[in-house]
């Protein structure tokens, strides 16, 4: 067993699942799989593994970029199948959604729901049993022992800051985005060191620096006059001596003029999330918003959290910042991965005959997870409309698109 127990409860009035019952049907399933599937790194690896099993860039793994997306994402999963060595029909799978198509309007509901039945028929064609997508910014929520909170996704491209309440997104209050992520840090830190003479063949070398040497200053102007040199060894590739790049790189995030960009700084984003959740008065304590969860791999860089939290708190009014708490990545760059760990140990329970649950009560056991945040004992996740929001199986998909089919035709006669 990964967790401690599970105390899954009906709605009133529905019996109750013993305990000794769910560990006994538990022992009969292997786990599942996971991929988190970043815009940058994917990582997969089963559920009952501390850690992924391997990683790769997604764009080597994703086919011609110029196929059909169904195309694409089947050679995606079939490839990670191939590299795990497992059967398509043997075991769940949980998968990461990425975060994209922000707005609330129809046009992004449509975009959103296209991509969830293409990962869908990629995935059920290989004979999948079941299919579990979450969004990720819920998952590193999730990892961090949350249900509501603002992730702050630094992602390859981008940097999404995203509402979440009892574990769903707000779109109508309204998803952040920075035109800024992971690859422009990395572009930036490579263009000071050749402002130095210093080039590199490759990007990965420059991210390896970047993942070791580089930080985020609390006080920008003062780490100007200090003394930052340090140096970093590569295997192959030698030593390498950074100075001011050191923090200059991450400041960016803050000040995204230095690096010519136009856009709000990472802190200024986020705190316009807040005004907007504040404004939007969705429940009648305000402090949901102000547990702030970081996630990415360069939202890994040392100082981002202390920084972030004091510029958030000098930049809003006292009535909104008092009570604000930034947390670094919770399992660093695997955060996301971690997250769908945790929902694979209850969307295991799809083979149990719960389907027509309305409410799963998950109380997590602590023997894993980190006990360094204000929640004590354990937690208890209230996963709503649990497995119908995030989890189907590959016969509840063949009905629906049955249903589906008959309609269409039903139309196309009337």
């Amino acid at each position: 067993m990964t967790f401690g127990d599970y105390r899954l409860m009906y709605h009133e009035g529905t019996p109750q699942l013993s305990l000794k019952k769910i560990y006994g049907e538990r022992a009969k399933v292997p786990g599942a799989l996971i991929v988190d599937g970043g815009s940058g790194y994917c990582k997969f690896g089963w559920s009952k593994y501390s850690r992924p099993s391997g990683r790769s860039a997604t764009f080597l793994e994703f086919g011609n970029i110029e196929a059909p997306m169904y195309t694409r994402l089947r050679h995606f999963y079939s490839t990670l199948y191939g590299r795990m060595q497992v059967k398509y029909t043997s075991q769940p799978i949980v998968v990461s959604v990425p975060i994209c198509h922000y707005d609330d309007t129809e046009s992004a509901k449509a975009s959103r729901r296209q991509l969830k039945e293409a990962i869908h028929s990629a995935l059920f064609d290989l004979n999948v049993p079941a299919v579990c997508a979450v969004n990720q910014a819920t998952l590193a929520l999730y990892a961090a022992r949350r249900t509501s909170g603002i992730v702050v996704n630094i992602g390859f491209h981008q940097t999404s800051i995203v509402p979440i309440l009892h574990g769903k997104v707000m779109r109508k209050v309204g998803v952040e985005v920075v035109g800024m992520g992971a690859l422009k840090l990395t572009g930036f830190l490579r263009e000071q060191l050749q402002q130095r003479n210093i080039y590199f063949e490759s990007l990965y070398t420059v991210r390896e620096l970047k993942e070791n040497l580089c930080y985020v200053a609390i006080d920008y102007e003062a780490e100007l006059s200090k003394d930052t040199e340090e140096s970093y060894e590569l295997p192959r590739e030698g030593v390498f001596t950074l100075s001011k790049e050191r923090f200059q790189t991450g400041e960016i995030l803050f000040q995204p003029r230095i690096a010519g960009v136009r856009a709000m700084g990472l802190h200024q984003a986020v705190a316009l999330c807040m005004e907007h959740c504040h404004e939007a008065e969705l429940i009648g304590d305000d402090s949901w918003f102000k547990t702030v969860v970081l996630c990415g791999g360069s939202a890994c860089l040392r100082g981002l959290p202390e920084r972030l939290e004091m510029e958030l708190r000098a930049h809003l009014p006292s009535y909104i910042s008092n009570g604000i708490r930034v947390t670094p990545p919770p399992y660093g760059v695997d955060s996301a991965w971690h997250g769908a760990r945790l929902i694979s140990n209850v969307s295991d329970l799809l083979s149990l005959p719960l389907h027509n649950m309305q409410t799963i009560l998950v109380d997590l056991g602590t023997a894993e997870y980190p006990q360094n945040s204000q929640d004590t004992g354990v937690k208890l996740f209230q996963l709503s409309n649990f497995p119908g929001a995030w989890c189907i199986t590959r016969k509840q998909y063949k009905r629906k698109q049955r249903s589906k089919h008959l309609t269409t035709s039903f139309l196309k006669l009337s």
